[in-house]
């Protein structure tokens, strides 16, 4: 087994761990606030240091500043000019009053985050230099064999020049618990590599407790951490929380391997209270684009939908549209709210946002009963040599012990319950309840258990009260199994009791016949399946404010493997109770997927330095798969409960515009690009949104023209939340293929039910750089409120392949 990637630069930036010094006026270091204070985040009307620039952020394609030019002189004095301005307000307004500012944002968004009343949060609302005052709101995280399953090896890897070299020079910004800098997974001590560091970037590795001078090298080129707006708040405990960017939860350490891992490293299985807010992440982005990162990636989201006109207007996404402005690429994960709709935590359209799949490895191993029944499960556990004695664990007590004593010893989670001598070499079966699904109980603590009793294996059949949830495979350092079946939980439970022998005397249960051989599940199997999207991935359509009305902007963008992704783990990360003390660990969550996009977007960003954040996106959307690995369509589960036996084919709102394509991705063909002066018209074009948008970015909505409909934007997919007779959308395309040579394109399209479509030109040939303009014609035939789904694809005579979902929701005929 290895590793999940390959992408040898990165840079990781960390927030919501650990702990530091509280960034106290310097009017009065001793001051302390009030139990009524609450971290608000305060925008102000002056442009922040990337909007009142020139460089960088005006031209993606000039993507290299050092830390000598003249543009990052002035883009520093602006910052510190900035600063000033803040500490100067606070000053002011709050004079002699107890507040903590936390920090000073003036890079991408001009204002600052601060420990204040809401009395306090009023008196700057009002002052006429304040645009915005917003209280801080909490965010999560949406918690090998891929690279095969991507065709990585044969396909987009060879194409940029081995793994070795794969994403050179690009540098990814993490923002997430943290990472583990001795993990093998991001070593520079690689024969003949000299990895060289990009002189634009110009981030810094904090030295501190946990973090040690030498932490950073070329491959880990920067770390630094954000939790202000958590200690402010005395969430954080410090017997658990580093005061330093180390990963002491193991999911930070997990994603960044995902994207810019090592390749080859071999997978050896066998925060802690991870809760952040925005006021930090605001801060880790702020850092991430000034220290001169090319690509972010946000494996967590906001906890709730953002209040207010839109869902696009909060404080991380305005953020990042300076990060997109800047030339960064921003990979997002959808969530793990799903499968209902409207469960997208991942909003704007300059935000790629990536849902979770399967892939088609797993690990299964079985347990052969002693009437030659088979039962299959899952598990990372060896197997048992010959049969052995079964004993349910209820039947294994001590004297004196009863289930009323211990409500819970089906578990097996506490040895002094037990009576060895009734468990010592026999396989003990325990329960597997819904309190495993909720962490109260373990796998590792019944496997202690186990080992305390001398077991000589573990089986866990599936209660009552967990039908229905999927387990994942665990690793087990003795046999054992994990029977994911009610129906083959009941199997061996039946068997198990018609072996029981009892007493005569008192009918007391002294024994079982029944045996068992566990065959082990250390190696997995491949060829089932996949992708199908996960029933726990974010589901669109994307809700545009908070009263749930749908936005014309597709997500997911796409989907990739989210689901039992192998990937580097820190051994002092207890995130997981079940790898605590591992390497390497396998987690579920769309929080594997972003990574999985994050690294393939390196490789474009290696191969097109040039490309601007939504030239990226759209080379990953039209060249993605829209069928499984056995030419089917892609499946989503549709329900927690028994997810397989509801699964039907996926749709957009699933799965974007398919299962990412990595080698595919590499080579387009046609590209759909969009300015940042294009997401601006946009959000000027929403109704009522000239102050908000004056407030986050600085420019007045009367400078832009027009206005552009969400629908209007130049995306790879056309959704329309309300078609009202007949609708025209423009789109125009690049054509940034290799070959000099034109290519003639022949657009087709399958229309979404009640809905007809035109697209003109039908035919048309386009030159290398050239652009041409496609004008889509969709008219609704009848009323319908039920979402409808279809496609536009173009096919080249050169060989390229380019696909857009098309999404209709209501259909008002006229």
């Amino acid at each position: 087994m290895e590793e999940s990637s390959s992408l040898v630069r990165f840079v990781f930036l960390l927030c919501l761990v650990s702990s530091s010094v509280f960034c106290l006026d310097d009017s009065d270091q001793n001051a302390t606030v009030s139990s009524s204070s609450a971290v608000y985040i305060v925008t102000l009307k002056e442009p922040p240091s990337v909007h009142s620039s020139s460089g960088r952020e005006t031209d993606a394609s000039k993507h290299s500043l050092t830390s000598t030019s003249s543009q990052t002189y002035r883009t520093s004095n602006r910052s510190a000019y900035l600063i000033r301005v803040h500490d100067s307000l606070l000053r002011k307004v709050l004079r002699k009053e107890n507040y903590i500012k936390l920090y000073s944002y003036h890079y991408l968004i001009n204002g600052f985050s601060a420990v204040i009343t809401q009395q306090q949060a009023e008196r700057l609302a009002a002052r006429k230099e304040v645009h915005n005052v917003v209280l801080d709101y909490p965010v999560k995280k949406a918690t090998t064999h891929t690279p095969q399953f991507l065709g990585l090896p044969r396909g987009a890897w060879p194409r940029e020049g081995g793994s070795e070299y794969a994403g050179e020079g690009v540098v990814i910004g993490f923002i997430d618990t943290g990472i583990d800098p001795t993990h093998p997974s991001f070593s520079d001590k690689v024969p003949g590599h000299s990895y060289p560091v990009p002189p634009r970037f110009t981030g810094v590795c904090e030295v501190t407790t946990g973090f040690p001078s030498g932490s950073c090298n070329r491959k880990l080129v920067g770390a630094r951490h954000f939790a202000e707006s958590a200690l402010s708040r005395g969430v954080l405990n410090s017997s658990q929380d580093d005061a330093s960017p180390f990963d002491g939860e193991g999911h930070g350490t997990h994603t960044a391997s995902v994207a810019a891992g090592n390749h080859g490293v071999p997978v050896v299985a066998l925060y802690k209270r991870f809760g952040g807010f925005a006021a930090d992440i605001i801060a880790a982005i702020d850092q991430a684009a000034q220290d001169g990162v090319d690509i972010i990636n946000l494996s967590i989201t906001p906890n709730r939908r953002p209040p207010g006109i839109a869902t696009f207007f909060n404080p991380i996404d305005m953020a990042l549209l300076s990060a997109v402005k800047a030339g960064i690429f921003v990979v997002q994960a959808a969530g793990n709210t799903g499968p209902a709709p409207k469960s997208m935590s991942s909003f704007s359209p300059w935000i790629f946002t990536v849902g979770a799949t399967s892939h088609d490895r797993v690990y299964t191993n079985s347990i052969i009963l002693g009437n030659n029944v088979t039962i299959s499960g899952v598990g990372l556990a060896s197997g048992t040599r010959t049969m052995h004695k079964l004993v349910l664990a209820a039947h294994a007590l001590r004297n004196g012990t009863t289930i009323m004593d211990a409500i819970y010893v089906g578990e097996c989670q506490d040895s002094s319950s037990y009576d060895q001598k009734l468990v010592q070499g026999k396989i003990l079966v325990c329960s597997y309840t819904v309190r495993f699904i909720l962490g109260v109980s373990t796998v590792k603590q019944a496997l202690i258990t186990a080992k305390n009793l001398t077991a000589a294996g573990l089986v866990f059949y599936m209660d009552p009260s967990s039908t229905g949830f999927q387990m994942t495979s665990t690793p087990m350092d003795i046999p054992g199994i994990l029977i994911s079946s009610p129906q083959d939980s009941l199997a061996l439970l039946q068997y198990y009791n018609t072996s029981l022998s009892r007493d005569n005397a008192s009918g007391k249960i002294v024994g079982s016949a029944s045996v068992a051989r566990i065959v082990g599940g250390m190696k997995p199997t491949y060829g089932i399946t996949a992708p199908k999207v996960m029933y726990f991935s974010a589901r669109g359509p994307d809700p545009e404010d908070d009263s749930f009305q749908d936005a014309d902007v597709m997500k997911p963008n796409l989907v990739a493997p989210g689901n039992s992704i192998w990937g580097a783990w820190s051994p002092l990360g207890i995130g997981t109770a079940d790898f605590q003390g591992e390497r390497f660990a396998m987690e579920s969550g769309t929080s594997m997927s972003a990574p999985h996009v994050t690294g393939i977007a390196a490789l474009i960003k290696q191969k097109f330095p040039h490309f601007t954040p939504a030239a990226i996106a759209s080379a990953l959307s039209t060249t993605a798969s829209l069928t499984d690995r056995k030419g089917g369509p892609i499946m989503a589960q549709r329900t927690v409960l028994n997810p397989d036996a509801t699964q039907t084919p996926a749709t957009p709102f699933d799965m974007g515009s398919g299962f990412v394509n990595a080698t595919a991705a590499l080579d387009p063909g046609l590209i759909f690009d969009i300015g940042y002066n294009e997401y601006m018209k946009f959000l000027c074009g929403i109704n009522g949104s000239s102050p908000v948008v004056l407030n986050y970015t600085g420019e007045s909505c009367s400078a832009y023209n027009s206005s552009l409909a969400a629908s209007d934007l130049n995306l790879p997919s056309v959704t329309i939340a309300k078609l009202v007779g007949t609708r025209t959308v423009l789109r125009w395309v690049t054509n940034i293929a290799a070959t000099v040579a034109n290519e003639t394109y022949t657009v087709g399209w399958k229309a979404p039910d009640s809905v007809s479509v035109k697209v003109s030109p039908a035919k048309f040939t386009i030159g290398n750089g050239q652009t041409r303009v496609l004008s889509l014609v969709f008219g609704a035939i009848k009323n319908g409120s039920v979402a409808s789904f279809g496609k536009i694809g173009m096919v080249g005579d050169r060989g390229h392949v380019v696909n857009i979902p098309v999404t209709v929701i209501y259909k008002i005929a006229v």
